[in-house]
């Protein structure tokens, strides 16, 4: 394989019967490569296949990945279906939004469940394959909910910081082998992100005035999901072999390098600081300028 060209690598793809998945799916089958398609459904699975034109190089793998026996079997039917697996993109997820003061306990668990826990068995059963092969590409999906927060995402916006924290590590240990970890922060319309609940919700915020970092969101139904595709085939491209443990936000036109944490300012003295002390200068220094992005309305 040289470049973009995936001729002779196999892929698997979660959440890939609709949405982002089936689009991305669709981008390496283009270019090439064999790819294995995984969702719960074996229906939908089989219709996106059909979608993209069946043949020899497209595999269905009906498994649930946020449980340890179903990743491994998902990875295992790849690997024997293909001999081997070079790169994986884990865009399956679900939503259970709700204020933190009214999720339930149920609707925490789904969600970390099939996101960070499914993420994790992915790339888990995965990269010992890779490992093995001294060779492999990983792409993980994070979100804007982790890294500037959704109101009502408590759950989904947990379970993607866990991803990015998850990428992060994989991408050093792995990196050694010839694996890179990268992550992609997208922003699309998909049957999970565009329902009537959400509309209500942002035309809700919108009348109440709370803030949100909308990156894109703010139009989120008229963005393609194929619009994504395009970078996360770059990131598992040989072009892209230097490129690792990094975050993306993709949405329409746009793809953007988000930068990593860092310290921004500083505060430092001879032995340890006293709340008074911090009192009189955190104003002035290491907090100046802060904004609420959810002040307090008056009751």
């Amino acid at each position: 394989m040289t470049g973009t060209d995936f001729s002779d690598r196999a892929v698997l793809v979660t959440g890939a019967a609709r949405g982002l998945g089936k689009q991305i799916a669709k981008a390496f089958h283009a270019r090439g490569a064999q790819v294995a398609l995984n969702d719960l459904e074996d229906d939908a699975i089989a219709a996106a296949i059909a979608d993209l034109g069946g043949g020899p190089r497209l595999a269905a793998v009906a498994a649930d990945i946020s449980t340890a026996a179903g990743c491994e079997r998902a990875v295992g039917r790849a690997v024997e279906r293909f001999g081997r697996l070079d790169v994986l993109v884990t865009c399956h997820g679900i939503l259970r939004d709700r204020m933190v003061f009214n999720m339930s306990e149920a609707e925490w668990d789904a969600v970390l469940a099939v996101h960070l826990k499914g993420t994790f068995n992915c790339v888990r059963h995965a990269c010992v394959h890779m490992r093995e092969q001294r060779y492999g590409r990983i792409v993980t999906f994070s979100s804007g909910a982790a890294l500037f927060g959704n109101p009502g995402q408590a759950n989904y916006g947990a379970a993607k910081g866990g991803i990015s924290g998850l990428t992060k590590v994989a991408a050093r240990d792995l990196g050694r082998y010839g694996v890179t970890v990268n992550a992609i922060c997208p922003v699309a319309g998909t049957r999970m992100t565009v329902t009537d609940a959400y509309l209500k919700a942002r035309e809700l915020r919108k009348q109440q005035g709370i803030q949100r970092e909308d990156r894109g969101t703010g139009e989120i139904e008229t963005l393609d999901p194929n619009d994504v595709a395009p970078m996360v085939a770059y990131l598992a491209s040989e072009t892209a072999r230097d490129v690792n443990g990094q975050f993306f936000l993709c949405w329409g036109s746009n793809v953007a390098l988000l930068s990593q944490p860092r310290m921004v300012k500083t505060l430092f003295k001879d032995g340890y600081w006293t709340l008074d002390e911090l009192d009189r200068l955190a104003p002035a220094t290491v907090v100046e300028g802060l904004v609420n992005p959810a002040p307090p309305k008056e009751a």
